[in-house]
């Protein structure tokens, strides 16, 4: 696997993972409404956006027989999903101190790592002629 992959793909594990605790504490405090959105982050965009994004950069340029079409474009793309993301966490964690401006900006950094992330796929991904049948 690139590396790429492999930090998508261990960053799922770690989001899903802090999912995991604060979905626990949530349950013990009877489900503590400031934790709920961290909560579904991490699941959504955490666990299972990266988890897609690493196997989408793995399967995808296989599939489509070439390789990824920009390798620079999925450093940029790793880095702002994760700074996205936990900027995000910090945004509802400080709503009711700074106000919803950090939450929305930290949301258009993650908003730009899906568009790199569709631009990269979508050059990547080209439709390729099926083999010559025998005869």
């Amino acid at each position: 696997m690139s590396r790429i992959t492999v930090w998508f793909i261990r960053c799922a594990i770690i989001y899903f993972l802090a999912a995991m605790i604060i979905g626990i504490i949530m349950t013990i405090k009877g489900g503590v409404y400031p934790l709920r959105p961290i909560h579904t982050h991490l699941n959504m965009l955490g666990w299972m956006s990266m988890m897609i994004y690493g196997v989408g950069y793995h399967i995808l340029p296989r599939f489509s027989g070439v390789p990824l079409w920009s390798d620079k474009l999925a450093v940029a793309h790793i880095f702002t999903a994760n700074i996205g993301l936990l900027g995000m966490i910090a945004g509802w964690t400080f709503k009711e101190t700074v106000g919803y401006g950090m939450l929305h900006g930290f949301a258009m950094i993650e908003g730009l790592s899906v568009i790199f992330f569709a631009l990269n796929m979508f050059k990547t991904i080209r439709a390729v002629s099926p083999p010559p049948k025998k005869a």
